[in-house]
């Protein structure tokens, strides 16, 4: 669910739904509240899961150009689970491009979705920015892309898929 501190997934969900990058983080300390979170995301629809189960770090970092997935998660199945699911939201390239070739369909661009047609039912997959600090776009404007996605579906399930690290 995103725990390291550097990574600013929490932020950005703070600075969407609460208007404060910090909501998440636990006062005093270098960490996220956890049952904050879960209660979050269980009050909004929101799932979390990586793209993969199984993947080899080739280099010591966390880039995903270094990244080598060796079992990917079978998204589809996941899908037929969970029917009041309506999109499907990626952090960054590798996430995307494993659901995309999972449904047979394109790579989005940043901040743009492509139609999944999936068991008689219409999903959207988005393509968000990572929300590594490597990335090299600013905190608020990673939010402005992410709060478009929210805005969409806060009143449906949502699936969040994120980068297999």
């Amino acid at each position: 669910f995103y725990p390291n501190w550097i990574n600013d997934m929490w932020r950005i969900i703070g600075l969407i739904f609460y208007g404060d990058k910090h909501h998440f983080e636990i006062t005093g300390e270098r960490r996220f509240d956890r049952e904050k979170i879960m209660t979050f995301c269980a009050t909004n629809g929101i799932a979390l899961y990586d793209a993969a189960v199984e993947v080899r770090r080739l280099k010591a970092n966390a880039s995903d150009k270094f990244l080598e997935v060796v079992t990917h998660t079978d998204i589809t199945r996941l899908i037929d689970y969970i029917p009041e699911c309506r999109a499907i939201i990626t952090t960054g390239e590798k996430a995307a491009e494993i659901v995309a070739n999972q449904f047979g369909v394109e790579i989005p661009a940043v901040g743009n979705s492509v139609a999944i047609h999936f068991n008689g039912r219409t999903l959207a997959l988005w393509r968000t920015p990572s929300t590594s600090r490597a990335y090299p776009l600013a905190l608020d404007r990673k939010a402005d892309i992410y709060r478009v996605v929210f805005e969409r579906y806060l009143d449906n399930s949502v699936f969040y898929i994120n980068n297999p690290h």
